[in-house]
């Protein structure tokens, strides 16, 4: 992890900030997001049918979860010192080129694509996250996230 002063963050501006850590995604955090979202379908929580039946011949965790992952994985990434607080503001060009099966290791590999004075007291910065799956070819996910930066 790098840790950066928000005063100095422009200077990293298309480059590699670096890796995080491989996190596992395992069945019963699909299980806990199916419950969590009503999104009971069967390729992400029927372990039998989806080993039977689904293209990965395994359950697959939801996009959404995969998304929802990138704040922990690039939390520790980049730490952005010098405000008063952080704001997950969105994402641009969201996609899921490939599934995460149950059990696999994700990771996410950040790029600072630009930042942005919003006013006096906001930044925002645009990173460009990539999710890996481990031993896989495609990515999971590919996503521009924003990043509010409170001064």
């Amino acid at each position: 992890m790098i840790t950066v002063d928000i005063n100095d963050l422009e200077a990293y501006r298309g480059m590699l900030i670096g890796h995080s850590a491989w996190v596992t995604v395992s069945q019963a955090m699909i299980n806990a997001f199916a419950d969590a979202t009503g999104d009971h379908q069967w390729i992400h929580v029927d372990i039998e049918r989806a080993n039977r039946e689904s293209p990965w011949k395994s359950p697959v965790a939801h996009g959404y979860l995969t998304a929802s992952l990138i704040p922990r994985l690039n939390s520790e990434v980049i730490k952005v010192t010098g405000t008063s607080a952080t704001i997950n503001y969105g994402l641009n060009k969201l996609r899921f080129p490939a599934a995460v099966k149950a059990g696999a290791d994700i990771r996410s590999r950040v790029e600072l694509v630009s930042v942005k004075r919003v006013d006096d007291h906001r930044l925002l910065a645009t990173y460009q996250t990539v999710v890996e799956v481990r031993n896989e070819d495609k990515p999971a996910c590919v996503v521009e996230n924003l990043a509010m930066y409170v001064l």
